[in-house]
């Protein structure tokens, strides 16, 4: 079971990015999935997650109304689309997977199963 970051870059502020995470080894459909960050010198910290079925997502206040998460079950693959980016989002950015049914959203790190290696964010200003 592996999950693939990848989309990461330089971008300035106010620009976009999508992260893109890819799932192999095994159908992630039943998985609930989401993206944490991790700035120098700071702990891990939720950015987002979705519902396996894709019909309930949840923000970290920080990012609400500037991201969106989503997910593409036919290919495997969750999304991070990121607009209106600031220098405080420049981070490294992990993907991760828990099994949990119905409309759970897991905000703990410590509550999911799988990561992916991440992907480096980093906004100009």
């Amino acid at each position: 079971v592996q999950l693939q970051a990848s989309g990461g870059g330089l971008v300035q502020t106010g620009g976009s990015l999508r992260l893109s995470c890819a799932a192999s080894g095994r159908t992630f459909s039943n998985y609930a999935m989401g993206w944490f960050r991790q700035a120098p010198g700071k702990e891990r910290e939720f950015v987002a997650a979705i519902s396996w079925g894709g019909g309930s997502t949840y923000y970290a206040d920080s990012v609400k109304g500037r991201f969106t998460i989503s997910r593409d079950k036919a290919k495997n693959t969750v999304y991070l689309q990121m607009n209106s980016l600031k220098p405080e989002d420049t981070a490294l950015y992990y993907c991760a997977g828990g099994m949990y049914g119905g409309s759970w959203l897991p905000q703990l790190a410590s509550e999911y199963d799988y990561w992916g290696q991440g992907t480096l964010v980093t906004v100009s200003s």
